[in-house]
């Protein structure tokens, strides 16, 4: 394991966070940018305070693009949404794919899965469910779902690489990955890196396009696209990333 006085700094910490440097750099996550639980704390409670202060029926969307629009969902598939939020991806996938498929809408925090669900009942939506879970341990089986979509999540958490990982397992083969996230410019600075409200802000955790195809790869994805469609900050900007798992 490195050496955590030299690890733990905030310079090291910031430009650690590279799938091919983390390992080495943070050894257990014991330091740095391996501290997922302290990440993923302070972005739940970002997005419960969101939820709670959503009017009842309204349908939350905190994303950075839309993903529904690229995925290209077809009647009977079974969609799966990382960081689902308030359903609204949720819930138009789920009248895409008909009574005859399947949305489901992952989140881990109590306050989005309860809107989400309020709302679809309100839309009288039969087809979508919400379960409770983490992105980087998704509780579903094996080659389970047709369609992984998200909208501006991955990049929020601090193993990006274990997520994608895990949303290769649970497609079936031929399965398509098709999300909206944002990618960071390979110059993006250390400070900007290390600013934790940047980064449950979509910003200072994001990969960049050269990270993000070397994780899609390694987690046995091919067929990767990635288009960015419009700056969301100095060093990022937000994009469509697509795959697919080999059938």
């Amino acid at each position: 394991m490195a050496d955590l006085t030299t690890c733990c700094g905030p310079e090291t910490q910031a430009t650690c966070c590279a799938p091919a440097e983390k390992e080495a750099c943070c050894g257990d996550g014991s330091c740095g940018c391996g501290a997922s639980a302290d990440v993923r704390d302070q972005v739940r409670e970002r997005y419960a305070a969101a939820a709670r202060a959503a009017q009842p029926g309204h349908v939350l969307s905190l994303g950075c693009g839309v993903p529904t629009a690229v995925a290209d969902l077809h009647e009977g598939e079974t969609v799966l949404d990382l960081g689902a939020g308030g359903g609204a991806d949720v819930l138009i996938s789920a009248r895409r794919v008909g009574p005859t498929g399947r949305a489901i809408g992952l989140d881990m925090t109590d306050e989005m899965l309860e809107l989400a669900r309020a709302n679809a009942a309100a839309a009288k939506v039969k087809n979508a469910e919400f379960v409770k879970g983490y992105i980087e341990d998704i509780p579903l089986p094996d080659a389970s779902v047709d369609v992984v979509i998200s909208n501006c999540v991955i990049n929020l958490s601090a193993d990006k690489s274990k997520v994608l990982r895990e949303a290769a397992r649970v497609l079936r083969p031929g399965g398509r990955f098709a999300v909206s996230d944002v990618i960071a410019d390979p110059d993006m600075d250390a400070v900007t890196r290390a600013d934790m409200a940047q980064w449950t802000g979509c910003i200072a955790g994001a990969l960049t396009r050269g990270e993000f195809e070397a994780a899609l790869t390694e987690a046995g994805l091919g067929e990767i696209e990635i288009t960015e469609t419009h700056r969301v900050h100095t060093h990022a900007g937000s994009a469509i990333i697509r795959a697919r798992k080999p059938a």
